[in-house]
């Protein structure tokens, strides 16, 4: 109750410090000397800096937010003030301010280096530097018009760095130390109910632990969410970090590494399929007790200062020692002790502060002595190219079609919204283009929902300003009084679903713009002008984001789920056994975590576009599918772990393997044959559904389909084209029959580790490790099972009336593909249906055999 208490109040914290920069502003644009307010003719813009600064900053973000201020005035100050000297300000026409402010925001927005933040200010300063030279005529000053600017900017960013101040400061390392002690606190809790799941003696009693598990598993995500864009800030309050090495640094990294083997811990549960589990008994129940005690300790010293990789306790390294007792009794010949032992897999790792997203370290071998020092000095021959090459990616990037595409939105946007609002009305003309200068995101968003957002933003905000100045007409002094309220308010609506940052932040600056300024006219005229101009602003962006991205979030999320396909084809073929040590990860293993994180960042694409395609409007196309998208994307996600744990278990075993001398060659080739029938039944399921993916509407190829099928069947009386639903992928006895070969392998390999001489620490590792690496086979097998159930119901929902044949719709499809990529012969591709049949001849000797000798082992 305390943490989540914690995390509904936090709001009210920003709120506050929301409100002193606010009145900051206020006061000294208000009731400040008159030489003062005359420097800061542009209160509306120092509203503007002070909301993009201060939301849900610390001190190290205001100082962030100050530097990027500056670099954002620098960029647009002096061109500014070059292109009024040469044109003249009494020159200036609405469509010559629309060009300037066009040509000015396509500069700002191309590098990739900038930050948006500070893009987005200097499109803001940009709209109002053009836009005021139309308003003011002949009479603007060339220097002093972008001087008082950027003066204006200035107070802004000061009055959200003093926000931080006062009345105490608002220290990002604080805030990390205090997410960072409650995760503690969550971490040990998750622990607690997950042991005692483990433990438990029936069905009921495992499931509501496991339930309340999850629940605050929710709760750590946004904790390590909330460390992790707190780490830039502290580099910024305490710059002598920046020289230490970033791996005494990267905190939100260490806890998620034990947030990894949490959830690996949660998955193992969640596939049990019932409770009690067998292979428990009082020692190994003692054991985990002494294991969760030990954990919690490590937990307690989640603080920023804290050392993870410290060494443990003397009391500690007695348990240590003593947990490979338990492998000679527990150990059982049943395939469902795969969970057990990956639980206690997860928990031995997180008990001796193993990462799981980093490579093992190994001694060095006097053989590989000698390859190191050679590939050391091949290292540094290549440094000076590798210099040259990084420097022509850098370039590559900032020219990219896709930072092209971006300038081109603000650059068309910005201008058209700058040209559209002075004509409408010339005094608040600039009102159009800064409200869209602060709605640039890089990449895709939901254009219309946040559009929607803003607008809805923009008129609760107008309209409480005028209804506030209709209550104190008489006593305007007091009508800022009222902003308190109201930003506390909209500060929660910041952080909901429904409005988000984009129209919390539009419903503060609606009232600020009210009530905080003066000389503006009339307050009902203003709001009406406000919203008018809001509006043409929000349909420029509309307009421009569709001519320029005019692909659906539904058909983006589909064409990355095809590459969330790809990326794990191309995981599942690193997946093989290595025997050797060297000083670095082998080739294989490092290989795999490469394509390991290509699939989270895939999967992180996938996700985002799922949450904007369940956000934007359907218009006259068919509807989004978002239950069968986030059931594909929990499965993904279990994937993506799953293979993280994979590469670890991979590369342990591949260090310690050498100690077993040539026995372990024999079995280790058993293996790699049991990961490679593995990884060919799994990996032509991913490329049957690969390619359905692709297929825009099956009635396309519905007379390909008709030429290649077989004659009638008259007798049976159904036509040549009939759909038959088969199935083209795994099965739960191909799950079954390598589960059961790779657990036949695994017993050889058990008792051959007892039979030799080594440390018993090495050796219970070892079985845990094997018998982690089958769970995860077994688990990766599964998921691609629900993938392809899942892939089958999106096909259909995309073709109603039709039941899927796999194999009928991808030979034509591929026939296709290879016609037009007759230009290059060499990338053929081969049926999915004789891919299946040569895997299923080389998988039909195996399970009678197999399944022989695990009845023989079984007691």
């Amino acid at each position: 109750m305390d943490t989540n208490q914690s995390l509904r109040l936090r709001p009210l914290g920003s709120a506050l410090r929301t409100v002193v920069a606010c009145g900051i502003v206020g006061c000294t644009t208000l009731y400040g000397p008159g030489s003062v307010r005359h420097l800061l003719a542009f209160p509306t813009f120092s509203y503007v800096t002070t909301i993009l600064i201060v939301s849900d900053a610390t001190l190290g973000d205001a100082l962030r937010g100050c530097w990027q201020a500056l670099y954002a005035s620098i960029q647009v100050l002096l061109p500014s003030m070059l292109i009024l000297k040469v044109i003249g300000p009494a020159k200036f026409t609405p469509e010559l301010a629309a060009v300037a402010a066009a040509v000015t925001a396509f500069l700002v927005a191309l590098p990739v280096f900038t930050p948006l933040m500070t893009k987005q200010l200097a499109f803001g300063q940009t709209v109002i530097v053009y836009a005021g030279v139309v308003i003011n005529g002949a009479e603007t000053s060339v220097v002093m018009h972008p001087i008082h600017v950027a003066l204006s900017t200035a107070l802004g960013a000061l009055a959200a760095v003093l926000a931080m101040l006062l009345p105490y400061p608002h220290l990002a390392l604080s805030e990390v130390r205090r997410a960072c002690r409650i995760y503690a606190e969550n971490a040990s809790q998750r622990l607690n109910l997950l042991v005692e799941a483990f433990s438990a003696q029936d069905n009921r009693v495992a499931l509501d632990f496991l339930t309340e598990a999850r629940d605050l598993a929710k709760t750590g995500v946004m904790l390590l969410e909330n460390i992790r864009d707190k780490q830039e800030g502290i580099m910024w309050e305490r710059p002598q970090l920046r020289f230490r090495e970033p791996n005494q640094l990267d905190l939100g990294k260490k806890l998620q590494d034990m947030e990894i083997l949490i959830r690996g811990m949660e998955l193992s549960l969640t596939s049990c399929t019932s409770f009690p589990i067998g292979m428990i008994d009082e020692e190994l129940r003692d054991l985990m007790q002494n294991s969760k005690v030990q954990i919690g300790l490590k937990l307690k010293q989640a603080k920023f200062s804290a050392s993870f990789n410290a060494a443990m306790a003397p009391e500690s390294r007695k348990e240590h020692t003593n947990r490979s007792s338990f492998i000679h009794k527990t150990f059982s010949t049943t395939e469902e002790d795969f969970r057990a032992f990956f639980f206690l897999n997860c928990m031995n790792l997180l008990q001796d502060g193993t990462a799981v997203t980093r490579s093992p370290k190994f001694p060095v071998l006097k053989e590989d002595k000698a390859k190191t020092k050679e590939s050391i000095d091949t290292d540094k021959g290549k440094s000076c190219f590798k210099t040259i090459q990084g420097s022509v990616m850098a370039i590559s990037m900032w020219l990219s079609s896709e930072r092209m595409v971006f300038a081109f939105k603000c650059s068309i946007s910005l201008g058209l919204a700058v040209l559209l609002g002075l004509i409408y009305n010339k005094n608040n003309g600039f009102l159009a283009g800064l409200i869209i200068a602060t709605s640039f995101v890089t990449g895709r968003k939901a254009t219309f929902t946040s559009a929607n957002a803003r607008a809805q933003g923009t008129a609760m905000g107008s309209i409480y300003g005028v209804i506030c100045c209709f209550i104190l007409h008489n006593l305007q002094h007091l009508r800022c009084l009222l902003l308190l309220p109201w930003i506390i308010f909209t500060s929660f609506l910041r952080h909901s679903r429904m409005y988000g940052q984009a129209g919390g932040k539009s419903a503060i600056l609606g009232a600020l713009l009210i009530l905080g300024r003066k000389d503006y006219g009339t307050p009902t005229e203003f709001a009406i002008a406000r919203i008018t101009e809001t509006t043409i602003g929000l349909l420029c962006l509309i307009m421009v984001e569709i001519l320029l991205q005019p692909a659906r979030a539904a058909t983006l999320a589909k064409t990355e789920l095809s590459a969330c396909l790809g990326a794990l084809q191309d995981c599942i073929e690193g997946i093989v056994v290595c025997t050797g040590r060297k000083d670095v990860p082998d080739s294989e293993s490092s290989r795999l975590r490469e394509n390991q994180k290509k699939l989270a960042l895939h999967v992180g694409e996938l996700e985002n576009f799922v949450g904007e395609a369940e956000l934007e409007p359907n218009f006259w196309f068919k509807p989004f599918h978002s239950g069968c998208y986030s059931r594909l994307l929990e499965s993904l996600s279990k994937m993506v772990d799953i293979l993280l744990f994979m590469a670890s278990q991979i590369e342990f075993l591949a260090g310690v393997s050498p100690r077993l001398g040539a026995a372990w060659k024999e079995l280790e080739q058993q293996i790699n044959d049991n990961l490679e029938l593995f990884a060919e039944k799994a990996g032509s399921s991913l490329k049957c559904f690969d390619g359905v993916l692709q297929i825009g509407s099956l009635a396309k190829l519905e007379k390909e389909i008709q030429r290649r099928s077989v004659s009638p069947d008259i007798e049976s009386g159904k036509p040549a084209n009939a759909d038959v639903s088969t199935n083209s992928g795994l099965e739960e006895d191909d799950v079954e029959d390598i589960a059961y070969s790779f657990l036949h392998h695994l017993m050889e390999v058990h008792y051959m580790i007892l039979s030799t001489e080594g440390e018993a620490m090495i050796k219970s590792q070892m079985v845990l490790c094997l018998c982690g690496l089958g769970f995860c086979i077994r688990s990766f097998m599964r998921e691609t099972i629900e993938i392809e159930k899942e892939i089958r119901e999106l096909v259909k929902w995309d073709n109603p009336g039709r039941n899927i044949n796999f194999h009928e719709v991808i030979e034509p499809y591929r026939s296709k593909l290879n016609e037009l990529k007759s230009a290059s012969p060499k990338s053929k591709l081969t049926t999915c249906s004789s891919e299946l049949e040569t895997q299923s001849n080389n998988i039909e000797q195996k399970p009678t055999s197999i399944k022989h000798s695990m009845k023989a082992w079984r007691i």
